[in-house]
C-alpha cells in the first residue's frame, strides 16, 4: 500500500511539474501575447535569455539568413529570446539572432524597453519572411542578423554577422537623397520619412531606445549625414 501511494503521490507531483514547465516560458512561441500575471509568475529573468545556435533553429534560418554561402561561422551567432510590448500595450514573445558579440549588450537593451514599456509591435526572425528584408521592414518586424548585401551595392551589410539590429523599421525607414530622388526603404515607410511628424513607434534622438543603444557603444542610422537609417543600430569591431 506505501508503494502506491508512493507512486501514486511521484505521479500527482509529475504531473503537476510537467504542467508547470508546459505553461513556462520555455514553451511560449515567438509572437505569442503573454499576460502580466504570466511574467510575474515566471519572473522576468527567465523570459530574457541567450543561448547558443541549436538545431531547432539552424532548421529554421538555414539557405534564409543563414545562407548556404554565408561565410560566418555558426558559431560566432546567439539566439535570443525577450519580450515586448507593444502600442497597444501586450506582452509579446520576442526573438532575435544576432553576434554573439553583441548578445549580451541585446538582451539587456531589450529588458531595459520592456521595463520602460517601449513599443515594438513585431519581433519574430527575419526568416518567417524567406530573409525577404522589405517584407520583413513593411511588416515593422525587428530583427538582427541577416546575410545579405547593402541594398543597391555589392558590399555585405552589418546585419549578415549580426552586429546590427533593427528596431521598428517601418516607421523608421532608410532614407537617402541621391541625384534629388529620395529612395525610402522599405517603400511603406515613405510616409514616416518625414520625422517633423509625431506618430507611434517613431524613434527620435535622446528617447530610450537611442539612449539604450548608444551607451552600450552603438551607432544609430539616424545621426549619419550622408542618409539616414532610423531603424538601425550597428556595433562596430
Amino acid at each position: 500500500m506505501r508503494n502506491i501511494i508512493a507512486t501514486l503521490a511521484c505521479m500527482v507531483i509529475s504531473s503537476y511539474a510537467s504542467c508547470q514547465i508546459a505553461d513556462g516560458p520555455g514553451s511560449w512561441r515567438p509572437a505569442d501575447t503573454v499576460s502580466a500575471s504570466q511574467v510575474e509568475r515566471f519572473g522576468a529573468d527567465r523570459c530574457f535569455f541567450v543561448r547558443e545556435i541549436d538545431d531547432d533553429v539552424f532548421a529554421r534560418i538555414y539557405g534564409k539568413s543563414y545562407k548556404r554561402e554565408c561565410t560566418v561561422p555558426l558559431s560566432d551567432l546567439r539566439y535570443i529570446r525577450a519580450l515586448h510590448y507593444d502600442a497597444a500595450g501586450r506582452i509579446l514573445v520576442g526573438e532575435m539572432v544576432c553576434n554573439k558579440a553583441v548578445s549580451d549588450d541585446v538582451v539587456a537593451i531589450l529588458r531595459a524597453l520592456f521595463e520602460a514599456r517601449y513599443p515594438i509591435e513585431r519581433m519574430v526572425l527575419i526568416d518567417e519572411y524567406d530573409a525577404d528584408d522589405e517584407r520583413s521592414m513593411a511588416a515593422n518586424n525587428s530583427s538582427s542578423f541577416n546575410f545579405r548585401y547593402i541594398s543597391g551595392t555589392n558590399r555585405l551589410s552589418n546585419h549578415s554577422d549580426g552586429m546590427a539590429v533593427d528596431i521598428n523599421p517601418l516607421y523608421n525607414p532608410y532614407v537617402r537623397v541621391r541625384g534629388g530622388v529620395t529612395t525610402v526603404d522599405p517603400e511603406a515607410g515613405r510616409p514616416y520619412s518625414d520625422r517633423s511628424r509625431s506618430f507611434v513607434y517613431k524613434i527620435e534622438r535622446d528617447d530610450v531606445c537611442y539612449r539604450e543603444f548608444v551607451k552600450r557603444g552603438f551607432v544609430w542610422g539616424g545621426d549619419w549625414t550622408s542618409l539616414k537609417d532610423y531603424q538601425h543600430f550597428e556595433k562596430r569591431r
